[in-house]
């Protein structure tokens, strides 16, 4: 059967995938991304943006200009590594911290040497100290989220679903910076907005799928004839469409803003935006229905009552497996017709002498003919059957 086709029943709701019955496939795909995002926070870094390191920005409009003509002009102003990029027809050009002084002279040379008017040249000076507060209020606010997060879901479901969210948040906030880092976006304060967005949505796709199973396993008990975890599987498959489609719907829409809008639009201050959001809702629908889920059934197993599902579940197997062995051995052994009657006379000349002949004299030897399968009982007793009453 080829992809498509399975994908179609998928769809269709004819076949469910056992995501929760395989976490190691999972958790080692994860842990793979969460290595090559560490690796390239620590070796590349992320790569702030004005806002946040301070600096000078110039802002012009210039279509007849390369993007080296502008960064030669800006270096011939006095600005070191200026960083060049352009959105449309306007230049932005961001230097490091420029004094008055030396922000007239790169104004004056990007003047005269792309024959801009001085009027046209907009600038902005960012102090470091303005950035150092937008971090603040962004780790005070990822907090105070995480917080209020894990309180809504310990009290409208349970910690151990609190647990496993805040798990899945934390690695979609790293594996969306390690894209950041590796493809070094700059990181400014729409990336923060994008991070803050991602997290809700990773956290509302979770919210489904945990309502889902609360109503799955709510009936369990040591009576059930299914497990947590087949449960679960069970309420992930039936909600798995349906988060497919949201996430499909969600990213098209960011996917054009980033890879058409930044390309042939230039909307450049789009694109720190977009490229959170794209990364972030597929990783996050990827962490709600593969690392989240496993994570919680795998808290949820470890519960006395659940454990107890379990293993009487085993039990009750086991029994029927003895009870099938058992019936085998009896239909091989006990067919009628297997083996001649016990009392039936040896023809076959070689034996020892008749029975009446060892017998002493007056008594008699009365036969009793057995019929029927030989687990019946025989028909008369020892005693009657060598001539007794």
């Amino acid at each position: 059967m080829g992809l498509r086709a399975i994908i179609s029943r998928i769809y269709r709701g004819e076949i469910s995938a056992d995501i929760v019955g395989k976490p190691k496939i999972w958790y080692s795909l994860s842990g793979i991304l969460l290595i090559l995002s560490i690796a390239g926070l620590l070796i590349q870094g992320l790569n702030f943006g004005v806002e946040f390191k301070g600096g000078s920005v110039f802002t012009f409009k210039s279509p007849s200009s390369s993007i080296e003509q502008v960064r030669s002009a800006a270096s011939d102003g006095g600005a070191h590594d200026p960083i060049v990029q352009k959105a449309g027809d306007d230049w932005r050009v961001t230097t490091q911290s420029l004094s008055s002084t030396q922000v007239t002279q790169v104004k004056e040379t990007i003047t005269k040497e792309l024959k801009v008017p001085a009027t046209k040249v907009s600038t902005q000076v960012v102090g470091a100290s303005w950035g150092g507060e937008i971090q603040k209020k962004a780790w005070q606010a990822l907090i105070v989220f995480m917080i209020l997060i894990i309180g809504y879901l310990s009290v409208a479901f349970e910690w151990r679903m609190a647990v496993a969210a805040v798990v899945a948040l934390v690695h979609d906030l790293i594996i969306t910076a390690g894209v950041y880092a590796w493809s070094g976006f700059e990181v400014t304060p729409a990336t923060l907005l994008g991070f803050l967005t991602i997290l809700g949505y990773s956290l509302y796709d979770a919210v489904v799928v945990f309502d889902m199973i609360k109503e799955v396993t709510k009936p369990l008990g040591p009576t059930s004839r299914t497990t947590y975890s087949e449960a679960a599987n069970q309420a992930l498959s039936s909600t798995l469409v349906r988060s497919l489609n949201t996430s499909l719907v969600a990213i098209l829409p960011v996917g054009a803003i980033l890879f058409i809008g930044t390309t042939l639009f230039g909307a450049g201050t789009l694109k720190d935006l977009s490229l959170a959001l794209f990364v972030g809702m597929i990783i996050g629908t990827y962490s709600s229905l593969c690392v989240a889920t496993p994570l919680l059934v795998q808290l949820k197993e470890r519960e006395p009552k659940y454990k107890q599902i379990r293993a009487n579940i085993a039990r009750r197997e086991q029994s029927a497996k003895r009870q099938a062995r058992s019936a085998k051995v009896k239909a091989a052994t006990g067919a009628p017709g297997d083996a001649p009657p016990d009392d039936e006379p040896d023809d076959d000349g070689d034996g020892d002498a008749p029975a009446s002949e060892q017998l002493p004299s007056g008594v008699t030897i009365k036969k009793v003919v057995q019929t029927g399968p030989r687990q019946q009982p025989r028909r008369g007793t020892r005693q009657q059957r060598r001539g007794g009453k």
